[in-house]
């Protein structure tokens, strides 16, 4: 077993034991080698491809020893990252909100069609199976979102937990990072919304219930298939389809606005089951909804045809065919307001049918507006005692 390199940009002879790309194509896009099935099993990526911004390219091939078989299997690995501020600013005019937290960078779920992969190439790592695997924690979040709520030119507004990657994937369970964040965003009563794919949110309905009689949270959870088995392909270690709906039942039983998110919606693949996710969201308890058309940016262009090629190779071309003709023939249009939806006659139909499937099942009322009235720094011991206070 060797490791074959190459430099990006320059032209160098193949040597005989070097890798090659995979003569399978779609859309006229190489495919790399894949990293042996041994290895990432329950796993979402199909290879471990050097990220763009890297100088040299690593991928591992066999020397004709089968050597690369005894390689062990791919394990994780977390690693503490101790920044000096916690909370992400965009100014994106087609995001809701303006502010987020990521207690984690990467996510153990390893959903194929993840956004958030590219974003793992700025460490210097795989946006493929490295996103799933090397995973970056924040243990100090809280202490940091509090020493920024105290600054006297605060401001607040509804922030975002999971706008990268998801707030409780399974490392959660045992770090409990997001429930710090969540416990010091009421204790300010800071409006904040929740989006995941987990139903280890609902370990936290005991907060989320106080939130809710203040009105400032709600949360999403991200809906995408009925089908076990391509949920489990797809989104191999995010919480079964089931166990989602069980989840909304829980917080909306609790008081806790919900919304449903059908995220995203692949043609050829999930998007004839939108209807069927909204009705079923609507009867476990959601009141609102929304949608994401399939977006192919950066490596995930590369990632998710390998995922096609390996689980849905008679149907791969036809849904790539599909991506491409909602972003004007391309794998991806960064346009705002066109990024997440699309245009042209499949996206159009995309948006057809979910605007009449919510009104039929009410779920086109207004979202919630978190309330941002209400913050304020909460009291410590030692705090001096207002003068005109009244009670004991």
């Amino acid at each position: 077993m060797i490791y074959a390199h190459k430099l990006i940009g320059i032209s160098t002879p193949c040597i005989p034991f070097c890798s090659t790309l995979n003569k399978n194509k779609i859309g006229s896009l190489p495919l790399p080698n894949p990293i042996a099935e041994t290895r990432r099993r329950g796993r979402g990526a199909i290879s471990n491809t050097t990220g763009r911004f890297e100088a040299l390219t690593s991928e591992i091939t066999d020397d004709g020893w089968d050597s690369a078989a005894d390689l062990p299997p791919i394990r994780l690995e977390v690693i503490n990252e101790t920044p000096r501020s916690i909370i992400a600013r965009n100014t994106s005019p087609d995001i809701p909100f303006d502010r987020s937290i990521n207690p984690y960078r990467g996510c153990e779920h390893g959903c194929i069609y993840c956004y958030a992969r590219p974003s793992h190439a700025y460490l210097g790592l795989s946006p493929g199976l490295d996103f799933e695997t090397k995973l970056t924690a924040k243990p100090d979040a809280a202490a940091l979102l509090r020493k920024t709520l105290d600054r006297p030119g605060y401001r607040p507004a509804p922030l975002a937990l999971g706008a990268n990657t998801d707030p409780y994937q399974p490392i959660e369970r045992n770090r409990g990072i997001t429930r710090e964040i969540v416990q010091t965003l009421i204790d300010y009563r800071h409006p904040f919304s929740i989006t995941t794919k987990s139903a280890l949110v609902t370990r936290e309905i005991d907060l989320l219930r106080e939130a809710a009689s203040l009105g400032i949270v709600r949360v999403a959870m991200s809906v995408t298939t009925l089908d076990h088995r391509l949920s489990r392909a797809m989104e191999p270690r995010a919480s079964a389809p089931q166990r989602r709906f069980w989840a909304m039942e829980q917080l909306a039983a609790g008081g806790i606005p919900v919304m449903a998110m059908t995220a995203p919606m692949i043609p050829a693949l999930n998007d004839h089951e939108m209807e069927k996710l909204l009705e079923r969201s609507r009867d476990a308890g959601a009141t609102s909804a929304g949608y994401v058309a399939m977006r192919l940016p950066h490596e995930i262009k590369t990632l998710f045809r390998e995922w096609l090629e390996q689980h849905y190779p008679d149907r791969a071309a036809r849904i790539i065919g599909h991506i491409q003709s909602m972003h004007g023939g391309k794998d991806y249009d960064a346009r705002w307001g066109q990024r997440m939806s699309g245009s042209g006659p499949y996206a159009q139909l995309l948006a057809t049918r979910f605007k009449a499937a919510t009104a039929r099942l009410g779920l086109n009322s207004p979202k919630m507006d978190q309330r941002a009235d209400l913050f304020r720094s909460p009291p410590r011991a030692g705090d001096q005692l207002d003068l005109f206070a009244v009670g004991p």
